[in-house]
């Protein structure tokens, strides 16, 4: 199965200024989840979930404005597709509980992006 669009993350400077911003604007509402200022969104559309987060480095890659994940079936052969296309994995597969397993890479044009094989019940 080829990647999926799954998840986006709005990488902020000020969290509680971003999360008014896309309340006011576009009536999201937002859930706080796992580590402190990490929130997720379900009402961006059907089939897409989303977070707010502060900005970081992953694999001493500063993370952009905005993030994508693609649903894949099987992180390890996504792995060694993105190696093997010239890309590079940024952070390994790193275990979610309750969600999945999640990988970061910057592709052959300098984009960073995530790929996570979701465990089934994370999308009930």
């Amino acid at each position: 199965m080829p990647g999926t669009l799954r998840h986006f993350a709005i990488n902020a400077d000020d969290v509680p200024r971003a999360k008014r911003f896309y309340e006011d604007v576009f009536g999201w509402t937002f859930t706080p989840w796992g580590p402190p200022g990490f929130y997720q969104t379900r009402s961006t559309g059907e089939g897409h979930l989303g977070a707010l987060q502060g900005r970081r480095d992953v694999g001493g890659q500063r993370m952009p404005g905005t993030e994508i994940t693609f649903g894949v079936d099987d992180i390890q052969a996504t792995v060694k597709a993105v190696e093997a296309a010239g890309g590079v994995i940024l952070m390994p597969p790193f275990r979610i509980e309750g969600v999945g397993e999640l990988i970061y890479f910057r592709d052959t044009e300098g984009n960073v992006a995530g790929a996570m094989q979701y465990e089934r019940e994370a999308w009930t």
